[in-house]
């Protein structure tokens, strides 16, 4: 909660207006910024000619000081002599205004360049980071908090477009503007230098003092108001149960006692932060002071000119300016890098593996009857497997006309697995095209999240094309886990899964999920109209057959009767709508799919009874001539399904149609009759 709290918080900075969360080092500083360049590299040009301007405006801006030299030596000249070097006068203003003219076109230009190069590199790299999630196991989502990975494209990338545009060009105009200063200092006079290097001296053991303490209550004054804030937003979500329970005290008391450690976090670290510029500026001040009367006894003792004088001050004050700045940009920096190593971290991360080469393809029949992969654009609703031949995995046709897979396994046995599928040959013997009918199976399945901890333990089902198979258990038995399984989304350690009669490792990910359709539990809209929502299922859908759509899961009817039909649109997960309104779209979603199996996790467990039964007979419609496997625990939606499993602590402990496991008079018939409760 508060890691998602602190990417919606961009509170007031920390010290020298750096991130509030203090000075946040990256692990490896070498590493993260060479590939961070990477995504500048690309705008080479625009790079050379940004850190061009930078120096000519950081020059021009040390320069533009020392021509004031010049002009105050002739003015006093003229005092002194009473004939004023007019010429000369204007030549040095005219120098100065022409220095200081172009010293602020490079500024302007190095600003505009460094916007684009930042605005263009941190859109890369968003886009870089939302493609690898794409790419993720579901597993790395289950170990990593959501709120982790949105703060990754929010402040993390925030902090490297603003350092990139800002910090970045400041950190070098702050070196070479200290760096120039100091050698003009030297060079206009050692001895006064050796005062002005003893006042910087104590500025940065002010900065290094202050700062730490600042940086550290800074750190406590995030973490205080991600506790802030996370405990409005749970006792806002919580409202009614609030006030149900009468804990409105409880909940003013809690918030009491966070917004107080909230206020003293916040006011250590704003009086240490808030401490160090005046503490700095007395301190500079002093040092003037003491630089103007060593320098009045030296103008006196050994003839320093008045010009000379005069712009050594100027200096002496501005030499303070580019530490400040350098100790502002520097914890910015440092602070974007942590967080662009963060987001390197997430794209270094594994990708799904996905070796599988059998690939979903429409077909048709040709002249001769015999299937063919169809090429052109229109939906189909008939499907094949496209299998290549390969030595280690080749489809075989027996002597009695039957086809089954030889596999070669890495020990070099081979396995025999029969093919579920009608199989058609091709001329060229590079593939072959096995029809898909929706027969899968488990055979012997070991599964688990945590090793050495099974959620799964032998177990072995099936279901023929056309069958409805149910699981029902208590929660956490493995029924969904199951279906998670089928998908791909995890990998079984033990056993095999097959569809159709193949492995369905050897099959593509996508070709597999786009084979399978889903109703999930938990349901989730996309920002945009119905109509939208429900063509998710497959984008290429015309409006007709999502609207049929609708019309077999019985969400039609509803639909009409929005302010804007299909063209209502849906915002915040379907907040306007309700649950089981949301339910029939994802129902909807589905079926427009038009997939051969079908999987429907506790599909009506969002839905009254009335409801329910309108749907029934819209799935009746939906799941005839396809594979359904069905979680509920409505006992009364599974009575119909060809085989119910019954699961528990992760193994099948019964296995039958509805009356043969009343007949048993076992787990099932006790959770029928009422005698055991699903928890």
């Amino acid at each position: 909660m508060a890691e998602k709290i602190q990417t919606e918080n961009k509170g007031p900075h920390g010290p020298g207006g750096g991130p509030r969360g203090g000075f946040q080092k990256p692990k490896n500083l070498g590493k993260t910024l060479t590939r961070l360049f990477g995504y500048l590299a690309s705008r080479k040009l625009m790079l050379i000619c940004a850190l061009l301007c930078v120096l000519i405006s950081s020059v021009g801006m040390v320069l533009g000081t020392y021509l004031l030299r010049p002009i105050i030596n002739n003015l006093e000249n003229a005092v002194l002599s009473g004939q004023p070097d007019l010429p000369g006068l204007f030549q040095g203003i005219a120098a100065m205004f022409l220095t200081y003219t172009v010293a602020a076109a490079a500024s302007y230009g190095q600003a505009s360049l460094m916007a684009i190069i930042a605005q263009k590199g941190c859109n890369a790299l968003r886009r870089d980071l939302f493609d690898k999630l794409q790419t993720l196991p579901l597993s790395y989502f289950d170990r990593n908090p959501h709120g982790q990975l949105m703060s990754r494209f929010t402040n993390d990338a925030d902090n490297v477009q603003l350092a990139l545009e800002q910090s970045v060009v400041m950190l070098l105009s702050s070196g070479i503007s200290f760096v120039g200063t100091v050698a003009v200092m030297l060079w206009l006079s050692p001895l006064l230098f050796l005062l002005t290097a003893v006042i910087l001296a104590v500025i940065l053991m002010v900065f290094r003092v202050l700062g730490g303490k600042s940086r550290r209550y800074y750190k406590e004054q995030q973490a205080a108001l991600g506790a802030v804030n996370g405990n409005i937003q749970e006792m806002i979500e919580g409202l009614k149960v609030v006030k149900a329970f009468t804990h409105e005290t409880q909940a003013k008391e809690e918030f009491a006692r966070l917004n107080e450690a909230y206020r003293v976090a916040s006011s250590k670290a704003g009086f240490y932060s808030s401490a160090i510029m005046p503490i700095s500026a007395n301190i500079t001040n002093i040092g003037f002071a003491l630089t103007a009367t060593l320098g009045g006894v030296l103008a006196i003792v050994q003839g320093f000119d008045v010009g000379g004088f005069v712009i050594y001050l100027n200096y002496n004050r501005q030499v303070a300016q580019p530490i400040n700045q350098f100790s502002m940009q520097m914890t910015t920096i440092l602070s974007a890098l942590a967080g662009a190593e963060r987001i390197f971290e997430v794209m270094d991360a594994e990708p799904e593996l996905d070796e599988g080469k059998v690939t979903l393809v429409p077909v048709e029949a040709g002249p001769d009857g015999v299937i063919q992969e169809y090429t052109g654009g229109e939906h189909r609703e008939t499907w094949a497997w496209k299998c290549p031949q390969s030595p280690v995995s080749r489809l075989e046709q027996g002597s009695d006309g039957a086809w089954s897979w030889r596999l070669t396994q890495a020990g070099g046995t081979e396995e025999v697995r029969p093919v579920r599928g009608p199989v058609y040959g091709t001329g060229s013997g590079a593939y072959v095209l096995v029809e898909l009918k929706g027969d899968v199976r488990l055979n012997h399945v070991d599964f688990s999240y945590v090793p050495d901890k099974p959620v799964l333990k032998d177990v072995s089902v099936y279901a023929k094309p056309g069958q409805k198979i149910a699981f029902v258990g208590s929660t956490g038995a493995g029924k969904t886990t199951i279906t998670n399984l089928i998908n791909r989304f995890y990998e079984i350690q033990g056993g095999t899964i097959t569809y159709d009669g193949i492995d369905v490792k050897n099959i593509s990910k996508d070709s597999l999920r786009r084979s399978l359709g889903a109703v999930l539990q938990d349901t989730h809209l996309f920002t945009g109209t119905v109509m939208e929502n429900i063509r998710y299922g497959r984008l290429e859908a015309t409006d007709e057959e999502c609207i049929e759509a609708a019309k077999s899961a019985n969400a039609h009817s509803f639909i009409r009767r929005l302010p804007d039909g299909y063209n209502t649109m849906i915002t915040g997960d379907g907040a306007n709508l309700s649950q089981g309104q949301r339910q029939l779209l994802a129902i909807a979603r589905a079926a427009v799919a038009d997939p051969p199996v079908m999987i429907l996790d506790e599909a009506t467990s969002s839905i009254d009874t009335r409801t329910e039964q309108l749907i029934s007979k819209g799935m009746d419609a939906l799941m005839e001539d396809r594979t359904v496997f069905v979680i509920a625990h409505r006992l009364s939606t599974v009575r119909n399904s060809n085989a119910i499993a019954v699961i528990e602590a992760g193994k099948i402990i019964e296995k039958g149609s509805h009356q043969e496991l009343l007949d048993q008079q076992g787990r099932y018939y006790k959770l029928y009759t009422g005698q055991f409760q699903l928890s």
